[in-house]
């Protein structure tokens, strides 16, 4: 028994948290600010009011650009996901999603809320 406390003493000690940072937050429909954040690299964008995920654990492909299959539409059914990417640059940020294989594809850019 004191062996598996130990071990699992060690394994608590040396677990590193999860590294979070605030990206920003953009301004969808223009009345609908959302938070984009990054957690151990890969990006998260939540609606505030409601905390609805638009997009959830996309991953990096380079310079703040991220890609997944988890981009959602919060107008359409929420269990719906799209193949995304998603660009963000200090004054904006730029959602692509298509679904049925690149057959039904939308765009839409969301300015930057300034703090």
């Amino acid at each position: 028994m004191k062996y598996k406390t130990t071990l699992m003493l060690a394994f608590l000690v040396n677990t590193t948290p999860l590294q979070a940072e605030t990206l920003g937050t953009y301004l969808r429909n223009e009345s609908e600010p959302v938070r984009v954040s990054t957690e151990d690299g890969l990006l998260y964008c939540t609606r505030v009011d409601d905390n609805f995920e638009i997009c959830n654990g996309m991953t990096s492909t380079g310079e703040n650009t991220w890609e997944g299959d988890r981009l959602k539409n919060p107008d359409g059914p929420r269990w719906i996901s799209a193949r995304g990417t998603i660009t963000i640059s200090e004054s904006e940020m730029a959602l692509e999603g298509c679904m049925m294989g690149g057959a039904v594809c939308k765009s839409m850019t969301w300015p930057v809320l300034p703090e």
